[in-house]
C-alpha cells in the first residue's frame, strides 16, 4: 500500500527519534550527582539506591515507550501485510513487559536494600 520508499523514511525517523531520546536520557543522568549526608555511612548507598531507582523506573518507562510508538507505527503502516502485524504485536508485547518492569523495579530494589541491611 505504501511505498518502500516512504516506509524507509519513516524507518530512518523513528532511528533518529531513539537517538535524541537516548541522548536527552544520557545528559540528564549525567547532571544530576548524588550528595548524602557524611555522618551516616548507609546515607549515601541509601540515596544511591533510591537514586537508581528512579533511573530504573524511568529508562524502563521511555524504553516501553519508545517500543510502543514503534508498533503503533509498524501496525498503521502494516497495510494488511500479516508479516508486519506480528512485527508490531511483537513490540506491543515487549512494551508490556517494559512496563511491567517498571512497575515491579522498586521492588527489586527494596529486596537488595533488605539483602544489604540498608532500610
Amino acid at each position: 500500500m505504501y511505498p518502500t520508499r516512504w516506509r524507509r523514511r519513516v524507518r530512518h525517523a523513528i532511528g533518529i527519534l531513539a537517538t535524541a531520546v537516548t541522548a536527552v536520557v544520557l545528559a540528564v543522568a549525567a547532571a544530576s550527582p548524588a550528595y548524602a549526608d557524611d555522618e551516616d555511612p548507609t546515607a549515601q548507598l541509601k540515596t544511591i539506591l533510591g537514586n537508581a531507582t528512579t533511573w530504573l523506573v524511568g529508562i524502563l518507562a521511555a524504553v516501553a515507550t519508545l517500543l510502543l510508538t514503534i508498533g503503533g507505527v509498524r501496525y498503521v503502516l502494516a497495510g494488511g501485510d500479516s508479516g508486519e502485524i506480528e512485527k508490531a504485536k511483537g513490540a506491543f508485547k515487549s512494551a508490556g513487559m517494559g512496563y511491567a518492569l517498571a512497575a515491579l523495579a522498586p521492588i527489586v530494589v527494596a529486596i537488595i536494600k533488605g539483602i544489604l541491611g540498608v532500610n
